[in-house]
């Protein structure tokens, strides 16, 4: 039982406007329950069925946004002062507003906050997605924004060093004040799958996520373009920012063996997962890329299949050696995606992939390493 320097339970408040439909919220809150730790949420709703935010087009649901948004506040300020004593206050993702509002009143009641930042908004904002330009005041605005939401937390917690190290450099943070914890995946959701060959079909290669640079979408379908020859069936599932030029693109040079699917159920997943022979991850070469491992990644390797993505310091933090049914390519290369493809399709199918590497990011696994953080930080 995680207990504090009083010997008793330590008690956790997770505050704000946090994004339950986001993996990481959920695999932090359970993950900490699981390690004993008390945990009150004091939580306003602002993001249900809003999966891409950078999406929300439109002045009057901009607005209708907002306003939900800023009013969430005076009601979750009034039930934290309310809360019973507790050894800290986590902000989960998206807390980047939630963190500046709360300072002062944790400050009142004496308590640390610690803040899951999860991303940066002005890296994917500015950096990744290009949305708005480096010497557009408003990209100057978010930055300052960041600035001061991290000197606003007594730690900032993301889901790789790379990451962290990002946060470091970009918002002049000390080490100190920086932390990183994996992101992990829901084994519920998320079941290992039986390992099978089915010679009557064609073997299926899946990729899942949001049309977003980081994914390299258009790496997978040229990668899909070489195996015209072959009887390889490409899935596709998703949407986002870069569907348009996706769309065109095929359009103008169409490929009968790419299945494109613009939306599955979470809770659905699992179930193309299970018929796909390949699950692929991210391929794209922005600096995001390197720097971050998507929910899929985990979701891959604790469902027990095998997993083609690109090589990265952040993957390198979770694979650190060679093993099987993992394939690290180099981004934005269609060439060394397919060859890694081919080569993976040949390999017989077993049922022991990745087992141990799936215990080390689990809920428990991720709320125990949390609190490591937290210890060695001595914020409990």
């Amino acid at each position: 039982m995680q207990s504090n320097r009083a010997g008793e339970t330590i008690k956790i408040v997770m505050w704000g406007t946090f994004d339950l439909g986001k993996p990481r919220v959920r695999i932090l809150e359970r993950g900490l329950i699981e390690n004993h730790v008390t945990v009150h949420r004091c939580h306003r709703s602002v993001w249900n069925g809003i999966e891409d935010k950078s999406q929300v087009t439109g002045c009057v649901a901009k607005f209708v946004i907002t306003v939900k948004w800023l009013l969430s506040y005076p009601l979750l300020i009034y039930r934290y002062l309310r809360q019973p004593p507790h050894d800290l206050v986590l902000v989960p993702y998206m807390g980047h507003l939630d963190v500046l509002i709360l300072w002062p009143f944790a400050k009142l009641r004496g308590v640390p906050i610690v803040w899951d930042a999860f991303l940066s908004i002005y890296n994917t904002v500015v950096e990744d997605r290009k949305l708005i330009g480096p010497r557009n005041p408003l990209a100057g605005f978010v930055w300052a924004w960041e600035w001061l939401a991290c000197r606003a937390a007594d730690l900032v917690v993301l889901d790789t060093a790379a990451h962290a190290l990002y946060f470091r450099e970009t918002f002049k943070m000390p080490a100190s004040k920086l932390a990183h914890v994996f992101v992990g995946a829901e084994p519920e959701y998320f079941p290992r799958v039986k390992a099978s060959r089915d010679s009557h079909e064609a073997p299926v290669v899946l990729f899942y996520g949001q049309f977003i640079p980081l994914h390299g979408i258009e790496t997978i379908v040229e990668a899909a373009r070489l195996s015209q020859s072959e009887d390889i069936q490409w899935v596709i599932i998703g949407s986002g920012q870069e569907q348009d030029r996706i769309k065109k693109m095929l359009e103008a040079n169409p490929l009968t063996q790419l299945q494109w699917i613009p939306w599955v159920d979470y809770a659905g997943l699992s179930q193309w997962i299970s018929r796909a022979r390949v699950c692929l991850g991210i391929f794209g070469d922005t600096q995001k890329a390197s720097m971050v491992i998507p929910n899929k990644v985990f979701q891959i390797l604790m469902s027990g299949k095998p997993l083609v993505t690109r090589d990265s310091p952040a993957i390198r933090e979770l694979i650190t050696e060679n093993r099987d049914g993992v394939t690290l390519v180099e981004p934005n290369n269609p060439q060394a995606l397919y060859d890694a493809v081919r080569t993976t399709l040949k390999q017989l199918p077993t049922s022991d992939l990745h087992i141990d590497l799936a215990k080390s990011f689990s809920p428990s696994a991720v709320g125990g390493d949390f609190m490591k953080c937290l210890n060695t930080h001595h914020l409990v």
